[in-house]
């Protein structure tokens, strides 16, 4: 139950028990929110926001968000819906492409239009990078947009959703493309995917790490806790419609990465339809919002690696594994 105080402003965070969802939900508490998470905790973690379980200001709803209804008492006085939830990773898209239009469409229109009958201030959504595709770097806002599987298209396809919402309904909203997003409470289990995920696994059994070609791809590594700062600033911010990248702007290499960690590499095929570089320009959020990384990439590793502990019963993979998992993924995109 909720505090009596009147003067608290109330947000939504769907997707607020998963990674970058639950460290906005820290960051909405500390700025004196009262904040409602959505989420059906299956990529999210009951872990990641236990620790706000009995906050006053602070309400777990366990729901799927194509379940949400345009009454949905949940919405009613809230100022701001920061729209996280739905289905992540790129294999798992391949093999269940209409799952994911599912989740990430019709989710997130329903999301919109229970936000549109409760007349939301702002919506502010985690659209992805991926919507790229393999393109020119430093990458700005208004590139081509060309995603290479289904769980990048369906976020982009989201992401036009909401545009088109406020172009009809008059709706406002904000859309933050995420680059690589790292840091505490990153998955630790289900597909095989996110590189730090994997990594951590094998140097915590001291394996080899699994390295993808030849390691000298950069990717725009940035630390959770700046994302959700970007999501904050784009809420509190008097402008609005606006879409944004978000990075450190500037990729590291995995070759940094593993020798930052200290492991010995096991090479593995190099796989098609990924960028050799992500890398964001981030002129724009930096010039209307403010806002930048803050977060070194080193510093950012040796944080989580104080909690490697974290990964004891996350999945490891070898290459025989990893081969079996990618096989849709060298099928469908090569």
């Amino acid at each position: 139950m909720f505090s009596n105080q009147k003067t608290k402003k109330k947000a939504i965070v769907t997707g607020g028990a998963g990674f970058i969802g639950s460290h906005l939900v820290d960051l909405l508490l500390k700025k004196n929110y009262k904040v409602i998470v959505i989420d059906n905790l299956k990529g999210g973690r009951i872990e990641n926001i236990k620790h706000h379980l009995k906050n006053k200001n602070f309400k777990f709803v366990k729901k799927d968000i194509n379940k949400i209804k345009n009454n949905d008492l949940n919405f009613k006085d809230v100022i701001y819906v920061f729209h996280l939830a739905g289905s992540g990773d790129i294999v798992p898209s391949i093999e269940k492409p209409l799952y994911y239009a599912e989740n990430n469409i019709m989710g997130t229109i329903k999301i919109l239009e229970a936000s549109r009958y409760n007349k939301i201030k702002k919506i502010i959504y985690a659209a992805s990078s991926s919507c790229y595709g393999i393109a020119k770097y430093p990458t700005k806002e208004d590139f081509e947009i060309s995603p290479q599987y289904p769980y990048a298209f369906t976020k982009f396809i989201g992401e036009k959703s909401i545009v088109h919402w406020s172009k009809v309904y008059g709706m406002k909203f904000m859309s933050i493309r995420i680059f690589n997003a790292y840091g505490p409470r990153v998955k630790t289990s289900g597909v095989y995917g996110a590189v730090f995920g994997v990594f951590f696994k094998q140097k915590l059994e001291n394996k080899k790490l699994t390295v993808v070609g030849d390691g000298m791809q950069g990717r725009d590594f940035c630390y959770v806790t700046d994302i959700a700062n970007a999501f904050y600033l784009a809420a509190k911010s008097k402008l609005f419609n606006k879409i944004y990248n978000v990075g450190y702007g500037k990729p590291n290499t995995i070759l940094k990465l593993v020798k930052i960690l200290g492991s010995k590499i096991e090479f593995i095929k190099k796989r098609p339809g990924e960028p050799r570089y992500t890398w964001a320009n981030i002129t724009k959020i930096k010039k209307e919002l403010n806002w930048r990384a803050k977060i070194k990439f080193e510093d950012g590793v040796n944080k989580m690696l104080e909690n490697i502990s974290d990964w004891k019963n996350a999945p490891l993979w070898n290459k025989k594994s990893i081969d079996k998992a990618t096989k849709a993924w060298f099928k469908y995109l090569k």
